[in-house]
């Protein structure tokens, strides 16, 4: 499989878990879910970086750039 479609195939990944922490934070801010603001903190952190890799993989794999075997 060439490293550019291994870069699409991580970058969706990324954003299908930023979808899922996402929910997870909502859920934790309403009170479904147990947690503290500091949790959310942390998690919402963890989203960002998450959400920066996805658009940097994306980026990358639509500019047809290999940056995982370099």
């Amino acid at each position: 499989m060439p490293g550019v479609n291994l870069q699409a195939l991580l970058a969706l990944f990324c954003f299908l878990l930023c979808l899922l922490l996402a929910r997870a934070i909502m859920n934790i801010q309403r009170g479904k879910w147990p947690g503290s603001p500091t949790w959310v903190l942390y998690l919402r952190t963890l989203l960002g970086f998450l959400f920066a890799a996805a658009i940097t993989f994306a980026f990358y794999a639509f500019a047809g750039i290999d940056i995982l075997h370099r």
